[in-house]
C-alpha cells in the first residue's frame, strides 16, 4: 500500500494525530462533565439546606408545605438544566469525534483511489472487469457512509428536538403542579 518508507511514516503519524485528537475529545468531555457533575452537587446541596432551614424555619404547617411546594419547581428547572448540559457536551464531543473520522475515511478514500489507479496501469490486459468491480465497490462504500452520515445526523437532529420538547413540558407540567397546590 505505501510505495516509500515517507508515505508509510505520514500514515503511521497521521493515524497518531486522530487517536490523539480522539482522546483529547474523550478527556475534554469527561472533564467538561466531572466540572459540571461537581457544580450541580454543590448547587443542589446549597439549594437543599437553604430549602430546609425555610421549612424547618416555618411558623406553622401550612406554611411549612407553601415553602415546600415553591421549591419543588426549581429543583426541576436545575435538573433540567443539568440533563440539557450534559446533552450539550454529549453532542459536542459526538460532533468533534464524527468531524475526526470522516476526515480518517476521506484520506482512507483517497489513498485506496490513488493504489486502484497504480493498479489499473500496471494491471494486465482484460482485468477492465475487476477493476471497473473494484471502483464500483468503492463507490458503494461512498455512498453508504454518507448515507449513515446524514441518518446519524437527523437522528441527533430529532433526538435534540425530542429532548427540548420533554424538558419544556416537565417544566411546564412542575409550574402547573406547584400552581394546583
Amino acid at each position: 500500500m505505501f510505495t516509500t518508507p515517507e508515505q508509510f511514516a505520514a500514515a503511521n503519524k497521521a493515524s497518531v494525530d486522530a487517536l490523539l485528537s480522539l482522546a483529547n475529545t474523550a478527556l475534554a468531555s469527561a472533564e467538561r462533565i466531572a466540572a459540571l457533575n461537581l457544580n450541580t452537587a454543590r448547587s443542589m446541596l446549597e439549594d437543599g439546606m437553604n430549602n430546609a432551614k425555610a421549612v424547618l424555619g416555618a411558623k406553622d404547617p401550612q406554611e411549612a408545605v407553601t415553602l415546600a411546594v415553591a421549591q419543588a419547581q426549581p429543583a426541576v428547572e436545575q435538573v433540567v438544566a443539568y440533563n440539557r448540559s450534559l446533552y450539550e457536551i454529549s453532542a459536542q464531543s459526538k460532533e468533534e469525534v464524527s468531524k475526526v473520522l470522516e476526515g480518517q475515511f476521506s484520506e482512507y478514500q483517497k489513498k485506496v483511489a490513488s493504489l486502484l489507479d497504480q493498479a489499473t496501469k500496471n494491471a494486465p490486459a482484460g482485468s477492465d472487469v475487476a477493476v471497473a468491480a473494484v471502483k464500483s465497490a468503492l463507490t458503494a462504500a461512498s455512498s453508504a457512509f454518507d448515507n449513515m452520515k446524514n441518518v446519524v445526523k437527523q437522528a441527533a437532529e430529532i433526538a435534540e428536538a425530542n429532548i427540548a420538547s420533554a424538558s419544556e413540558a416537565t417544566v411546564k407540567a412542575a409550574t402547573a403542579a406547584t400552581k394546583k397546590k
